[in-house]
């Protein structure tokens, strides 16, 4: 069975020293969905909202928020980030909005969490921007679909 890697032996909280690992090209995926009314929805794709374009607003929120992850998550280490992407995928048979963010890096650990908050803030970024329309959306779905680089290798949901 696998060890939890931030506790210590004494059971305390510690920051996963990677000081030794190898310098590696990172890649992480994670989504995450924003169910909602059909009419707000349409109102998203239309740009019909108060507040704004809807999805560049939080495909910035999620940049920002994949560079912020180290201050956010407190035993995450702080990442020199190459790259963060963030998309989006209106889906009207489902009333929903399919999130997919893609971090990158060079560096000794991987970009998982960075990936996950992306996704995670975009999803929050929308639902802040159309609460006024719609206060019964659902954010679901937040997951890590794949991951590359290091030690551990490839990994895919």
């Amino acid at each position: 069975m696998k060890k939890l890697t931030h506790i210590d032996k004494k059971g305390r909280a510690t920051m996963v020293d990677v000081t030794g690992k190898n310098i590696t090209e990172r890649v992480a995926v994670a989504c995450g969905a924003v169910k909602m009314k059909k009419a707000t929805l349409n109102l998203i794709t239309d740009n019909r909202i108060s507040k704004g374009n809807v999805f560049e607003t939080a495909r910035l929120a999620g940049i920002m928020a994949a560079k912020k992850t180290g201050d956010l998550i407190p035993l995450c280490h702080p990442l020199n980030i190459t790259s963060v992407s963030v998309e989006f995928k209106p889906v009207k048979s489902r009333s929903s909005i399919d999130i997919t963010a893609t971090a990158k890096c060079s560096g000794q650990t991987g970009v998982e969490m960075e990936a996950l908050t992306a996704a995670s803030v975009a999803a929050l970024t929308i639902y802040d921007m159309c609460k006024a329309v719609d206060k019964a959306m659902v954010i679901s779905d937040i997951m890590l679909l794949k991951k590359s680089g290091g030690k551990s290798g490839n990994w895919k949901r």
